[in-house]
């Protein structure tokens, strides 16, 4: 892979010389970017994009052989750039978004118009290092806490949690555990419910539960982890069942998970 210079690196794709003339020149303008590499047709594009691993692409929608929306196809099997669709026809920005494009760059467009195109990205491009950046400091504090020696007490496990940080951009919430009615799985992310608010956490339902005092939190469900003592009825049938919490929320139970839940309820 290329070694990093701190600028945004970027690819332009354009089977039009005049087109990539001017995209050249607007890009060298700007100190905060790198162009790596120009590419006449798609077919190139994607072994450019292959072995520059650029930050951002400005891809023209409509060439030869293998246009825009081809490009992004064969390349979606691995890391994709940041995409600015560039184009002389509007009928292709819906599609343009659907695939996530950053923005879409209609021809003929000014100066300003590009400065807000490329300034889009580079914010794209800063939320995303931020993202990573926590991500891996997550990552981080859990493979070390996984090393640290554990908490005396009984049984000899770590004490667990009692307060739950909530990052947001700007600031930090803190849930309280007592609070907490019942956790759902969000894909990277948690749900935390409590009686009057859901807050969305990054953390692994895995992880969250190992966290958590055991005798007060269960995972009834691989989706659901609820307090305990917030259950208000449990029913069964056929080997699965469902529980209230709450005021009136009905989760799932596992046919795994059904029995240890009867014993914890008594």
């Amino acid at each position: 892979m290329p070694e990093r210079t701190g600028r945004i690196r970027v690819v332009l794709v354009d089977d039009e010389p005049l087109a990539r003339a001017t995209l050249r020149k607007l890009l060298a303008a700007d100190p905060e970017v790198e162009l790596v590499a120009e590419c006449a047709h798609g077919e190139e594009a994607v072994e450019v994009v292959r072995s520059h691993h650029p930050d951002l692409l400005f891809l023209d929608v409509q060439m030869p052989a293998k246009g825009g929306f081809e490009v992004i196809e064969e390349l979606a099997s691995g890391p994709l750039p940041l995409v600015v669709f560039v184009t002389a026809y509007d009928r292709y920005a819906l599609r343009a978004f659907e695939v996530h494009a950053v923005d879409y760059l209609l021809k003929p467009f000014d100066d300003e118009r590009f400065a807000q195109a490329l300034e889009r990205a580079k914010e794209r491009l800063r939320r995303d290092a931020v993202v990573d950046m926590g991500r891996r400091l997550a990552d981080l504090v859990g493979e070390v806490g996984d090393r640290l020696p554990e908490t005396p007490g009984e049984g000899g496990r770590r004490e667990p949690l009692q307060r739950l940080a909530i990052h947001r951009e700007g600031r930090v919430d803190v849930v309280e555990v007592e609070e907490v009615v019942w956790i759902e799985a969000a894909d990277q992310y948690v749900r935390l419910h409590t009686e009057d608010d859901v807050h969305l956490m990054r953390e692994s339902m895995t992880r969250l539960e190992q966290s958590l005092d055991p005798d007060r939190f269960l995972r009834v469900h691989r989706s659901a982890i609820v307090a305990l003592e917030r259950v208000r009825s449990l029913e069964s049938a056929g080997g699965t069942g469902r529980i209230r919490v709450g005021a009136d929320t009905w989760l799932p139970v596992s046919r795994s998970r059904l029995a240890e839940l009867r014993r914890r309820l008594g």
